[in-house]
């Protein structure tokens, strides 16, 4: 299983990007792809188009693109729900301390990252910012030591 993430421009500008991306790999998920890039605004609304309308729309496609962004695929087992919890509530008031969300942010505004909610949503956000050459497939050499292997 697959997901996408994105670590926002108030991480990005906070230094944060190596402890974010360290946390996902401390649990054993294993990074496929990952770039950095300044989302347009075009790519912006297709990606925030299901919250068009809302009132926090605007701001939220404002603030993803002020600035650059570190955009990643993550796989593993379970690891939409895994990626999830470890980001934290998306309002930093109601994230949990040791979550990414609960450590560093301190506005819903500016919530840190981004992370797939549902596997189509993964898949069509993963299909937004990344081309299928771009996706590496490779076996962690810990594999072993986080999965149980059937025998």
């Amino acid at each position: 299983m697959k997901t996408l993430i994105i670590i926002k421009p108030d991480a990005v500008q906070r230094g944060l990007v190596g402890k974010i991306i360290d946390r996902f790999e401390q649990k054993g998920i294993k990074i496929t792809a990952l770039k950095m890039m300044r989302i347009h605004r075009g790519l912006a609304e297709e990606h925030y188009g299901e919250h068009k309308g809302k009132h926090f729309y605007e701001p939220l496609v404002n603030y993803i693109t002020s600035s650059t962004v570190v955009v990643g695929v993550l796989e593993g087992e379970n690891v939409i729900p895994v990626v999830r919890k470890i980001c934290g509530a998306t309002n930093p008031h109601d994230a949990h301390t040791g979550t990414i969300r609960g450590d560093f942010g301190m506005q819903a505004g500016r919530n840190i990252i981004h992370a797939s909610d549902s596997e189509s949503s993964a898949q069509r956000e993963i299909e937004l910012f990344f081309t299928e050459k771009e996706l590496h497939e490779y076996k962690r050499i810990d594999e072993n030591w986080v999965y149980e292997q059937d025998n």
